[in-house]
C-alpha cells in the first residue's frame, strides 16, 4: 500500500521526535507535523532547564531515567553536548520556610546532592537578591541547562537515519480505522499504519476524537516567560536558576539577558499561544519585589502551552478500548527532560508489551502510565503538583 507504515507519529515536538527516534529503531515510522516545522510550539518555547525535583513522584522517576541519555547521548547523536552546568537555588520569604524544609525533604529522595545553603550564601551567588526578602534557601547542584534545539534535532535526525519519513506542514484532517490498520488523511495526502501513536500535545485529546477515541481530559495551560537587559555593570557569570518556592516565579540569566517567568499555568483552549500583558506585569513585580532589579522595558515576550492530565503524570500507552490508538500526551511541562525515558517507554509498550528494565527498577509501572488510569469510575486522585518550571 501507498504511504503505508508499521507506525504514524502524530505530532513533531519533542515527544514525537523522541518517539520517532526509539521506535525507527525497530519499524517503518511515518512522523506527521501539521505546522511548518518541527516543535513549533511548546517545544520551542521551554524554559529548558533539567531538575530531577520538580513535578510529581512519577514525573522525577522519569527525569532520573532520563538523565543518563542526557548527559552520554548515543555515538553521532549531536555534535554538541546536550546538557551544560546551571545549578538551581530554590528561595524562601519568612513565610514559606516550613514549604522550603518540606521541598528539601521531598527532593533529597531522588537528588540527595540537594542541601541548605545561607541566606548569604545565595546572595553571593546570585548579588540581585534582596537581603530583606530571602529568609532561606536551598540547592540543587545538579540541576542543569538542556540545549533543547540539539536534543530536539538529535531525535529528528537520528529518525531520519534509521529510515523515519519526517513530514512538515501535514496538518490532520481526518483518521479512520479499516479493518486493522488507520488511514491518516492529511494536507500532503493520505497515510496508513497499524498504530497510531498521539504525540499532538494541546491537541491530543482533539486528535482521539477524530480517531473516534475518547478523550481524556487534558488540559492545555498557558506559561508566560519573558526577557529584559541586565542593569549596566551586572555580572550574571555563573547564576543558577532561582525559583520561588512558592512556584510564584523563577529567573535566569539566558544569552545576555534575564528570563522571567510568573510561573503562571492558566487554562486554555489548543492554540498558538501568546503572552497576556497581565502575567508580564506580575511576573515583572515578584521579579522586583525579591531583588534589586527595576526592570524599564521587556525585551521579548512569549507564552507556551503545557498539557496536563487530571493527577499531573504524562499519559503513555495503548488506548483500553482501541487497539492500535497509543497515547503519548500530558507531559505537563516536563516533555523535555524526560523525553529520553518517555520515549523508551513508548518504544518498549509498543515492541514488547511493556516498559524498559530501566523504568520498572525505579518502581515505575506500566499502569501509573496508561490511560486506563484516567477512565476509572470517579474523579482521579489529584497529586500535589505545585512545581512547574521544566519543559
Amino acid at each position: 500500500m501507498k504511504d503505508a507504515a508499521d507506525i504514524i507519529v502524530v505530532g513533531g515536538g519533542i515527544a514525537g521526535a523522541g518517539a520517532a527516534f526509539a521506535l525507527s529503531e525497530f519499524a517503518n515510522v511515518t512522523l506527521l507535523e501539521g505546522e511548518g516545522q518541527f516543535g513549533y510550539h511548546a517545544t520551542g518555547r521551554s524554559a529548558a532547564s533539567f531538575t530531577e525535583n520538580y513535578g510529581t513522584a512519577l514525573i522525577r522517576r522519569l527525569a532520573v531515567a532520563s538523565r543518563g541519555f542526557l548527559e552520554s547521548p548515543p555515538v553521532g547523536f549531536c555534535p554538541t553536548p546536550i546538557m551544560a552546568p546551571r545549578g538551581m537555588i530554590t528561595i524562601a520569604r519568612e513565610d514559606q520556610l516550613d514549604l522550603l524544609e518540606q521541598e528539601l525533604l521531598r527532593g533529597r529522595e531522588l537528588a540527595p546532592g540537594m542541601r541548605t545553603i545561607s541566606v548569604q550564601d545565595a546572595i553571593a551567588r546570585v548579588s540581585v537578591l534582596r537581603p530583606d526578602y530571602v529568609a532561606g534557601a536551598i540547592e540543587e547542584p545538579d540541576s542543569r541547562e538542556i540545549d533543547v534545539h540539539a536534543l530536539h534535532q538529535g531525535f529528528l535526525k537520528g529518525a531520519r537515519a534509521r529510515g523515519a519519513l519526517l513530514l512538515t506542514d501535514a496538518r490532520i484532517e481526518a483518521i479512520e480505522h479499516r479493518g486493522d490498520r488507520w488511514a491518516v488523511q492529511t494536507r500532503q495526502g493520505a497515510f496508513h499504519a497499524e498504530i497510531i501513536v498521539n504525540a499532538a500535545g494541546a491537541w491530543a485529546d482533539q486528535i482521539a476524537s477524530m480517531a473516534g477515541v475518547a478523550p481524556i481530559g487534558l488540559v492545555p495551560k498557558r506559561r508566560t516567560a519573558f526577557s529584559i537587559p541586565p542593569p549596566d555593570g551586572l555580572s550574571m557569570v555563573g547564576w543558577p536558576l532561582v525559583n520561588d518556592v512558592g512556584d510564584e516565579f523563577y529567573f535566569k540569566q539566558n544569552a545576555g539577558q534575564i528570563f522571567v517567568s510568573p510561573s503562571d499555568a492558566t487554562p486554555s483552549e489548543p492554540m498558538d499561544a501568546y503572552p497576556d500583558d497581565l502575567d508580564v506585569a506580575i511576573g515583572v513585580d515578584r521579579l522586583e519585589r525579591a531583588t534589586t532589579l527595576h526592570v524599564r522595558r521587556v525585551s521579548h515576550s512569549w507564552a507556551g502551552l503545557r498539557t496536563f492530565a487530571m493527577d499531573g503524570s504524562p499519559v503513555v500507552g495503548m488506548d483500553d478500548e482501541h487497539h492500535g490508538f497509543f497515547w503519548l500526551a500530558g507531559q505537563g511541562g516536563y516533555g523535555i527532560k524526560t523525553s529520553p525515558a518517555m520515549s523508551a517507554a513508548c518504544a518498549g509498550l509498543i515492541r514488547d508489551g511493556r516498559l524498559p528494565a530501566s523504568l520498572r527498577r525505579l518502581g515505575i509501572d506500566a499502569t501509573d502510565l496508561g490511560p486506563g488510569r484516567l477512565r476509572q469510575s470517579g474523579p482521579p486522585h489529584k497529586e500535589t503538583w505545585t512545581k512547574e518550571i521544566t519543559a
